[in-house]
């Protein structure tokens, strides 16, 4: 009997050990990566309205007020590239695409050439923009031989439109949770990986598309070796060829414009038996003509609004009323007289390394938005030339006074609202309208910060205030740039 109570409490103890305890040491610690974050190349919202009216031969084009995920105009800029579609969205019709010419009012606009084709009024006029995402993260578990990345990147929830080229949009009942980004045929080709503290042995081994039940999905397969903690990783999705395109906006009835779109791009680290090493959810919040990055599911936000005139802005009265899409000075009647005009831009976050803001410009401001070739290109190239200030030589990275209407250009400078965070300020070192160029786009020049903090903020805001002073030389003419935002928090 002794024996086989032996016999019995070694086979207990024995499954004891199996079931318990083993299962227990085997099990994985999954951490949040450190430092993580999702930058866009490109900031803007796709365009997508209704067609109401385009006949074969003429250069006007009217779009549907409701129903659409643009409803109006105040998103389509002279020079962008659409395409109009039937509303099986079949391709461009005439297989053909058009350039904004100008914009009329809040639902016509003027394309080149005229239409070769009459437009299905039950289809769509689309303005497509794509992003590179540069994909940056801190191991805080080693990934081993067998393991892998794997990134999931929101699709609309929609079986057969999520790869087909066309800016995707949310149904009108729902926001940005139905909505997503449209893999426009992007392989594994188009994807590359960077390391930082260990060897760069990564193979992209899968793009999967996305479809109703399921998020676009990339996977990165580590070979060779382990790849250590602490070790910085990079991941590039998207090149010259191929690009994730933008969303349009999510909910034309519910939302705002000139409020971002937000969304949740999983990242994770796992072991050869698919378990998670690290993961995070990485917020990218996409706006009009805006572009905004955020990092690891917290919270941030970036608004851009108008202000009207005669309000009092970095010390000078304002001449016109901004929006948040637009600064539009008019006919300029008045030669070597400073021209005033403002923007709040607005951020709140609580990352704990807080965030910055920078600003850019694609151009010079060119007559029918001609290129300006170089960062000095002028009135003699039928362009309105980025400031000098006063002769000193200010840049897009040092600022100078501008105070003498005999130097011409667009410049701009800064004055908090809330908080100190502008990166320079108009009264800086005892100066009337301390002045910066905006970052020029074609001449290569960086962007730069204008607004930043190293903490959460609950509200901070600045004016941005645009300057422009043109001389009775200046070529007759329509002259426009776009200006963009980048929007970046780190957690």
């Amino acid at each position: 009997m002794k024996k086989i109570f032996y016999f019995l409490l070694i086979f207990v103890l024995a499954t004891y050990l199996f079931l318990v305890i083993i299962p227990q040491q085997s099990k994985l610690d999954s951490a949040n990566f450190t430092n993580a974050s999702d930058t866009l190349s490109n900031s803007r919202l796709s365009y997508r309205a209704g067609v109401a009216t385009g006949s074969s031969g003429s250069s006007v084009v009217t779009i549907d007020s409701s129903g659409n995920p643009d409803n109006n105009t105040n998103h389509l800029f002279p020079k962008d590239v659409v395409c109009f579609t039937d509303t099986g969205l079949n391709g461009c019709i005439g297989s053909t695409t058009y350039t904004v010419a100008n914009v009329v009012n809040s639902t016509t606009f003027n394309i080149s050439p005229p239409l070769a084709n009459a437009l299905d009024t039950s289809g769509f006029v689309i303005a497509t923009q794509s992003a590179i995402h540069t994909v940056s993260f801190t191991l805080a578990n080693a990934v081993p031989s067998n393991g892998d990345i794997f990134i999931t990147v929101p699709a609309v929830d929609a079986n057969t439109i999520t790869n087909d080229g066309f800016p995707d949009p949310a149904d009108d009942s729902t926001l940005a949770a139905a909505n997503g980004f449209d893999l426009n045929t992007l392989g594994t080709t188009n994807i590359s990986v960077g390391s930082s503290g260990c060897a760069n042995n990564w193979t992209v081994a899968n793009v999967s598309q996305g479809s109703a039940v399921a998020d676009h999905t990339i996977r990165i397969d580590r070979s060779v070796d382990s790849c250590a903690a602490a070790s910085v990783i990079t991941v590039t999705i998207g090149d010259g060829s191929k690009k994730f395109i933008n969303p349009a906006p999510a909910n034309s009835s519910l939302r705002t414009q000139g409020v971002a779109d937000t969304y949740s791009i999983n990242l994770k680290t796992r072991d050869g038996s698919d378990n998670t090493l690290d993961q995070n959810n990485i917020k990218v919040a996409v706006i009009e003509s805006v572009l905004v990055s955020a990092t690891v599911q917290e919270a941030l936000s970036l608004t851009v609004a108008g202000v009207s005139s005669t309000t009092a802005a970095c010390g000078q009265t304002t001449d016109v009323t901004t929006t948040a899409m637009s600064v539009p000075w008019g006919t300029i009647v008045n030669y070597a007289t400073f021209q005033e005009a403002a923007q709040t831009v607005l951020v709140s976050t609580n990352a704990a390394s807080g965030y910055t803001v920078k600003i850019d410009e694609n151009d010079q401001m060119g007559r029918d938005g001609i290129t300006c070739t170089g960062a000095g290109a002028g009135e003699a190239n039928n362009c309105v030339q980025d400031t000098t200030c006063n002769g000193t030589g200010c840049t897009e990275s040092s600022s100078q006074d501008w105070t003498s209407t005999a130097y011409y250009g667009l410049g701009f400078s800064l004055a908090n609202i809330s908080g100190t965070d502008a990166s320079f300020a108009y009264n800086e070192s005892a100066r009337t309208f301390s002045s910066r160029q905006f970052a020029d786009q074609e001449a290569s020049e960086t962007k730069q910060n204008i607004m930043s903090k190293g903490t959460p903020t609950a509200s901070s805001q600045v004016y941005v205030c645009y300057r422009l002073n043109v001389s009775s030389t200046q070529p007759a003419g329509y002259y426009f740039n776009k200006v963009r935002y980048t929007a970046t928090a780190t957690f």
